[in-house]
């Protein structure tokens, strides 16, 4: 579930070049604070998955509202049914 979510969001993201720092920055449309910066596009690209990661995990572990991406809710309410359905537990 988490995958498929990075994977919307990565879709939605959006490079630009910037010529003062020759780097690209890229964001998320609707993903506040998710951001990088690198030399080159592909570098861009994992450093945003690697800050989205992070994003992801910060939202949940302080239960702050994530907004959905490709369809994808990764609210805590979903993220507990899902390790209910597999047998996880409860999450801490």
């Amino acid at each position: 579930m988490i995958n498929k979510f990075i994977q919307a969001a990565i879709h939605d993201a959006k490079y630009d070049w910037m010529d003062e720092d020759k780097a690209f920055f890229a964001t998320i449309d609707g993903l506040p604070g998710v951001w990088a910066t690198a030399p080159t596009v592909e570098e861009c690209r994992e450093e945003l998955i690697e800050n989205l990661e992070e994003w992801i995990l910060f939202g949940l572990t302080h239960r702050i509202e994530i907004p959905l991406k490709g369809g994808i809710n990764l609210n805590l309410s979903t993220v507990e049914v899902a390790f209910a359905e597999i047998g996880a537990g409860p999450l801490v």
